[in-house]
């Protein structure tokens, strides 16, 4: 017999700390505190297990017990690679509903950005093979069930914020602009010179709400404040955290 179980919601430590939560590909989660964690995956001497029980199964004489096998063999290995990815979301959940009072996650459409890119007969869609190969990505790294399983165990603890511009503004002074942003995993601004790792610079934005559409900017020597253009750089007044902890 096999009983289902709700477990019991974890308790707030009670300190008020807050953690921001940035997701990625190359690291699955970078946390506002400087931890980065990441998902684990099948090893190289897995996967190129996976594709050679496939390729054997695909050579096997159909209906034949040897092509059964080396699908089966295929699929326990893939299973594997799931019982991971939930043993760790359940982990990392559990880590983040002890630790802090209130736990922000940068806003993502999952469905949205995995969604294929084939198109329709009448127009086709392009860079299909490399876009299948960032839905695997995206959809390894157990986004979504981490979110998930985080909710569970901390109700009402959980906050969404908006992606926009969280990986653009510098969670020093407030700067966004895309130059700011030199590689997948270097920041420097370019309006204060506060140089930090991208991920890292992101969750610190989530971590103090910073997301979505910029506020209106006070234009230069006009002395009014005027809408944000659809420039990419844009003042937000924030204090200077600069070497100095966000809570």
């Amino acid at each position: 017999m096999a009983f289902a179980v709700v477990p019991e919601p974890v308790p707030a430590p009670g300190t008020g700390e807050v953690i921001g939560i940035d997701r990625g590909v190359t690291i699955t989660a970078a946390l506002s505190d400087g931890r980065k964690l990441n998902c684990p995956q099948l090893t190289v001497k897995e996967r190129a297990r996976i594709r050679k029980h496939e390729r054997r199964a695909a050579r096997a004489k159909k209906g034949s017990p040897e092509k059964r096998a080396g699908y089966a063999k295929a699929a326990r290995l893939k299973a594997r690679e799931v019982n991971r990815r939930k043993d760790w979301c359940e982990k990392i959940s559990t880590l983040l509903a002890r630790g802090f009072d209130l736990i922000r996650f940068e806003k993502l459409n999952i469905k949205n950005m995995t969604r294929s890119a084939k198109g329709t007969v009448e127009q086709p869609g392009r860079n299909v093979a490399q876009k299948s190969g960032l839905n695997r990505g995206i959809l390894a790294q157990g986004w979504g069930l981490l979110r998930q399983r985080t909710e569970d165990k901390a109700p009402g603890r959980v906050e969404d914020v908006p992606a926009p511009y969280t990986s653009l503004r510098c969670s020093a002074c407030g700067w966004i602009e895309k130059k700011s942003r030199k590689s997948q995993a270097d920041f420097e601004c370019v309006s204060c010179g506060f140089i930090c790792n991208a991920d890292e610079n992101a969750a610190n934005n989530v971590a103090a709400g910073q997301g979505g559409i910029p506020r209106p900017r006070r234009s230069a020597g006009a002395g009014g404040v005027t809408a944000a253009t659809s420039r990419s750089n844009a003042r937000e007044p924030q204090p200077n955290w600069v070497g100095i902890p966000l809570f």
